[in-house]
């Protein structure tokens, strides 16, 4: 299914590998061009407070559908489009109220929801500004930095080796002693947890924190539960270490700058903000001692899996000649928070120069979430701490500069034998990497993407979720209305099959409803690094004007098989090295998850699929869809599913 239309064109186990002083600027973006700095705290106040499963579908019928705030919102940048989100989307607005039509309410989230956390960041920056807070902060951070370079540098016992003699689980009893304010009574506790006596700790040994103990349930003492306050938040905590094929001070702009983490990170981070830069040396390119207080969303790439949100501090150091340290650390212990629900304990990378001119990184992740509302197919991976773990971050830095040295590369043939130019091969690239940010940032569960149960069969028990988005002045997108609509399903077989089944031209004719009885050519691609399977790819519909521009990509983590159709004259103009900034393009696709953790070498035998389209219906307006149209969407969706199922359960193994 493309996506131009319904017209139709279209635990404690933790995981992962061991490889000046004002606030100067409030810069806020989903991912795209960078916010203005504003010079006291007293004029940062005044301009926030001006801002305001299913029987099969024949295509045929498919053809037939066509057709003043209050809070924080400062010069917000839309990850889908790089503009001001004050001007352009008003994406998930309340339906317009009708008697004769259905109409969807988002349990994800709200404009009352996002009113609270616009109104939540606000009273964050002011509090920030305070300079009592700043000094309070300041110290955070630089004891966040030490702990974080030890954490990243220990071995055993901090760090336990398992089986596979890579993967790494952090000691919860030895980051205590290294790490926490232990007397001897509770160190006496500890030693009898170690030797198997009965285990009955304290409710909170972390005096920090007012949100429990960073230890797993089975540790808690078994009292009332009126006795014991809000259960314990999540730990996940993991290490991984990569050689990246670029200088050290490369990647710590990367992460020091917020337009490109946000747009790096986009498979990541869903929403970033900084609320307050309390030390600069004002000199473009040197990080050396930044701090800034930020706010951001993590997310996994399905509508389903809530977001993480946090107040941070990040601090930026170089260590020593050659290492540079950036960390991140939750501030909300220093201010008046209702409720944590997700905390970033001391988390980040070091990152040290080689003699070869790579960089090692050393990425430590380590956080306290409540998981209690992510689904249950997910729950396996995410309490892993696989999902979000460091593993992720450390295969996206690579990934970024794999790319790059692909781009740089001498041209790639296509079929024809025909070369792409190198303007042309940017230009394609380019295009591709806009249509993977705005996919992941459409499939995320952002407060910002406001999703709506869609159920329009009686007893269909698969959650479908809708929502409409609105463009006005964003030339990469169709004008007006648009439809995204998603879901995320547990599938039997490796995601390694399911990737290759999904980006393959000879096996997409099995799931693409409008390429059913079509045969589909891959005419013309770019290798995006050392897998031959990471590429940007032009597929043809034989006897058809249908072409669509593919994006895939896989790692140890995930993958991804991201596609948008485009017609001939935007394609000739791009491989021909045209701006692609203009190119109007909505993206679809699949995101593919490990359904549990695997120790390195080892594959998944079940998978996590999400599914998404994002499409143009005529009939359908901002923040309303007509029923006819919803049925048509959610049959779209689930005969997708179904192929894809019928597909994998004919290769699996017969016992």
């Amino acid at each position: 299914m493309d996506g131009s239309g319904l017209s139709g064109s279209d635990d404690t186990r933790k995981t992962d590998d061991n490889d000046s002083m004002n606030v100067t600027e409030h810069e806020n973006t989903d991912s795209e061009t960078d916010s203005d700095s504003t010079d006291s705290s007293a004029h940062d106040l005044e301009d926030l407070n001006d801002v305001e499963e299913s029987p099969l579908i024949s295509r045929e019928k498919i053809m037939e559908v066509e057709g003043g705030q209050l809070g924080f919102e400062p010069y917000e940048i839309s990850k889908e489009n790089g503009s001001s989100s004050q001007n352009n989307e008003g994406a998930g607005r309340s339906p317009r109220q009708s008697p004769d039509h259905q109409h969807y309410h988002s349990d994800c989230g709200s404009n009352s929801n996002a009113h609270i956390q616009r109104a939540s960041d606000l009273l964050m920056a002011v509090s920030v500004s305070a300079e009592e807070n700043k000094m309070k902060i300041t110290e955070v951070a630089v004891s966040a930095m030490e702990e974080l370079a030890k954490k990243a540098l220990a071995g055993a016992p901090l760090w336990q080796l398992q089986e596979d003699g890579k993967t790494e689980v952090l000691s919860d009893l030895e980051y205590m002693r290294e790490f926490g304010h232990i007397d001897a009574t509770l160190m006496d506790i500890m030693k009898m947890v170690e030797v198997g006596e009965p285990q009955r700790l304290p409710i909170s040994l972390d005096t920090s924190t007012n949100s429990g103990s960073s230890f797993e349930s089975e540790y808690r003492p078994i009292l009332p539960q009126e006795l014991l306050g809000p259960e314990p938040l999540h730990t996940e905590a993991s290490r991984k270490t990569g050689l990246i094929r670029v200088n050290p001070l490369s990647i710590v702009e990367l992460l020091m700058d917020l337009k490109q983490w946000s747009s790096v990170f986009a498979n990541i981070v869903s929403k970033a903000v900084i609320l307050g830069v309390l030390f600069s040396k004002g000199m473009e390119g040197n990080y050396d001692g930044t701090l800034q207080v930020m706010t951001a969303e993590f997310h996994l790439p399905s509508p389903l899996v809530p977001v993480r949100k946090s107040y941070f501090a990040r601090y930026c150091k170089q260590l020593y000649p050659g290492t540079w340290g950036v960390v991140d650390v939750s501030v909300e212990n220093l201010f008046p928070t209702p409720s944590i629900r997700f905390k970033r304990r001391p988390s980040g990378c070091l990152i040290t120069e080689t003699r070869n001119g790579f960089s090692k990184v050393i990425w430590v992740e380590h956080v306290q979430v409540d998981n209690v509302a992510v689904p249950n197919i997910f729950q396996p991976l995410v309490t892993s701490g696989f999902a979000f773990g460091a593993t992720r971050w450390v295969n996206t830095i690579a990934r970024q500069y794999e790319r790059f040295a692909a781009l740089m590369a001498r041209s790639t043939p296509a079929d024809s034998g025909v070369l792409i130019p190198q303007a042309g091969r940017t230009s394609l690239v380019k295009l591709s990497e806009r249509m993977m940010r705005n996919f992941c940032a459409d499939i995320s569960a952002s407060t910002t993407n406001i999703w709506t149960p869609l159920r329009v069969l009686p007893g269909a028990d698969q959650d479908v979720r809708i929502m409409t988005k609105f463009n006005v002045d964003d030339p990469g997108k169709p004008p007006g209305a648009s439809v995204a609509f998603a879901t995320s399903i547990w599938l039997p077989g490796s995601p390694k099959f399911l990737f290759n089944f999904l980006r393959h031209e000879s096996t997409r004719s099995k799931w693409d409803i409008l390429s059913y009885g079509h045969t589909i050519r891959e005419f013309a691609y770019v290798v995006n690094g050392e897998n031959p399977g990471n590429r940007t790819s032009i597929m043809q519909v034989i006897s058809s004007p249908v072409l669509y521009l593919q994006e895939s990509y896989t790692d140890s983590t995930g993958s991804y098989v991201v596609y948008a159709p485009l017609d001939a004259c935007a394609i000739s103009m791009v491989l021909s090295g045209g701006n692609p900034d203009h190119v109007v393009i909505l993206p679809s696709g699949f995101a593919i998850l490990p359904d549990k953790a695997t120790l390195e070498g080892q594959d998944s035998s079940g998978s996590l699929l999400s599914v998404a389209f994002h499409i143009i219906d005529r009939a359908s307006m901002d923040g309303y869809v007509p029923p006819e149209s919803a049925h048509i969407m959610f049959k779209i969706i689930m005969e997708t599913i179904v192929s894809i199922r019928a597909a994998l359960t004919s290769n699996l193994p017969k016992n």
